[in-house]
């Protein structure tokens, strides 16, 4: 549709833009994107014996485990969800995947701890006859670049969720703007650039700005969405009851300390609802499988602007005061 200038110009996807509402190039790009969740579904398959449904929406957070980067907040909204479609088994909404990857620190104990309980809420969804085909939970081990250019490409939401104000900048958000998945993100690190270029009613943005992150710390009190936020109770309630460690009981403790006793340093309970909240607007746009692909290629074609070439070459022109070099 556009050549094949842009391999060495990534300035030229923004000529998809006049392509975005095109019904056929839609098309085509939904045609492109399940083809590419078939591919990583049947290696994960091979590769790990891991069955996933490629007709899921695949959501999707790999990054480095740490606290400010919230994994923890993503698995509580999974346990919101599937709390939700306990207690109403005919819930309409649509089937999801939810994938999970990074690494933590040998010595972050915490971190560790998070890894193990997003585990175990796989485990124990894989499990439940009653969310079974509509709910999974996958934790991918020894995230690398050769697990990212499956996924990546694979991938229907991109979860760019730290706490506003404690992301430097990142990479992988540019990689799957650059492949078609939307972003439910803060507004923080990147994020705000990328949302600023291809347009934030393109993006699912939700939360606390860093301001308002800064500005509430001296009174912030977890306890008060524990108290007030019937969801947030009800998930807590669940993890602390023991339903996702049967036969660890106890083992989640520390995130009841972190998260209610020691004041939630990184605001998972300030954003909980506002996530929830952000993935009615995805399943609705997802209903209309048009407007989605639209956005996606609207994504696409402002992710130009990350591209490291555009960096250099402004390097090259403002800092080093260097042309380039013909090839020859």
């Amino acid at each position: 549709a556009i050549g094949d200038q842009w391999t060495t110009d990534l300035s030229q996807l923004r000529r998809l833009k006049a392509l975005a509402h095109e019904t056929d190039f839609c098309f085509a790009f939904r045609k492109a994107k399940r083809q590419a969740k078939v591919q990583f579904t049947d290696w994960l398959k091979s590769s790990s014996g891991i069955s996933v449904d490629p007709d899921t929406i695949f959501d999707a957070q790999v990054k480095r485990i740490h606290e400010y980067k919230r994994q923890l907040l993503n698995a509580l909204r999974i346990v919101v969800i599937y709390n939700r479609l306990r207690e109403n088994p005919d819930l309409e909404t649509p089937p999801r995947t939810f994938f999970f990857s990074g690494k933590a620190a040998p010595a972050y104990e915490l971190a560790k701890l998070i890894i193990k309980f997003i585990n175990n809420v796989a485990a124990t969804v894989d499990n439940d006859p009653v969310v079974r085909g509509r709910l999974k939970v996958v934790f991918l081990p020894e995230y690398c670049v050769t697990l990212a250019e499956r996924l990546i490409p694979a991938s229907d939401i991109s979860n760019q969720i730290s706490t506003a104000g404690y992301e430097a900048s990142g990479t992988s958000n540019m990689k799957f703007m650059m492949n078609g998945a939307l972003t439910v993100g803060t507004r923080d690190g990147a994020t705000i650039e990328m949302a600023n270029e291809a347009g934030e009613d393109n993006f699912f943005l939700f939360g606390l700005t860093a301001e308002q992150v800064a500005s509430s710390r001296p009174w912030y009190n977890p306890n008060w969405h524990y108290q007030h936020e019937p969801e947030t109770r009800a998930a807590l309630d669940l993890i602390f009851s023991d339903h996702f460690s049967r036969n660890e009981p106890g083992i989640f403790a520390p995130l009841r300390d972190v998260l209610l006793t020691r004041g939630d340093y990184y605001m998972h309970l300030a954003d909980l609802t506002s996530f929830v909240q952000a993935q009615q607007s995805v399943e609705r746009l997802y209903a209309d499988r048009d407007a989605w692909a639209s956005k996606a290629v609207l994504n696409i074609a402002a992710s130009g602007k990350f591209s490291s070439d555009r960096t250099i070459a402004e390097y090259a022109n403002e800092i080093w005061g260097v042309k380039p070099c013909p090839v020859r």
